[in-house]
């Protein structure tokens, strides 16, 4: 990616979480994706730092995803006259396989921002997240889920 296409994506990515697409903006996003190229411009050389960029939006897509579907269930699930029947929840053991003290603190927050669970605790050897979830009925699709999606991808970026 060239230097001059990264600046124009941050200003337009600027703008767009501002919601607003005037001059000054653009040019303001542009002022910041300048710095940023300035400050990062040693860590962004080669395709590594591409495929680190790729996985990190496919991780923000992933949980933006997860964030829409478990807020919609979550409500779904409230809304329900028999709500007490149709809660189970409970605390999940969730065996890692992220090491790092960013891949766990990572991996635990996207879990924890996403409703219906909630990263509780980690075990001293940090081999076991647990997790509280809403519906822990089937605590091995709940795993496997957490393992192929979040876990997966945040593997990916901080690997």
């Amino acid at each position: 990616m060239s230097l001059a296409g990264f600046i124009i994506g941050m200003a337009i990515l600027w703008a767009a979480i501002g919601g607003s697409f005037t001059l000054p903006n653009l040019l303001f996003g542009g002022l910041v994706g300048g710095i940023a190229a300035l400050l990062l411009r040693n860590s962004m050389r080669g395709p590594a730092s591409l495929r680190r960029l790729g996985a990190f939006v496919s991780l923000a897509w992933l949980f933006l995803v997860e964030l829409m579907i478990s807020a919609t269930k979550v409500a779904l699930l409230v809304l329900r006259p028999d709500l007490k029947q149709r809660l189970s929840p409970g605390i999940i053991a969730y065996p890692l396989k992220a090491r790092s003290d960013v891949q766990i603190t990572v991996l635990a927050n996207l879990i924890t921002l996403t409703p219906g669970t909630l990263s509780v605790d980690v075990s001293d050897d940090r081999s076991t997240l647990f997790i509280h979830a809403l519906e822990a009925d089937d605590a091995d699709a709940v795993i496997a889920a957490i393992a192929s999606g979040f876990e997966a991808k945040v593997m990916e970026v901080f690997g």
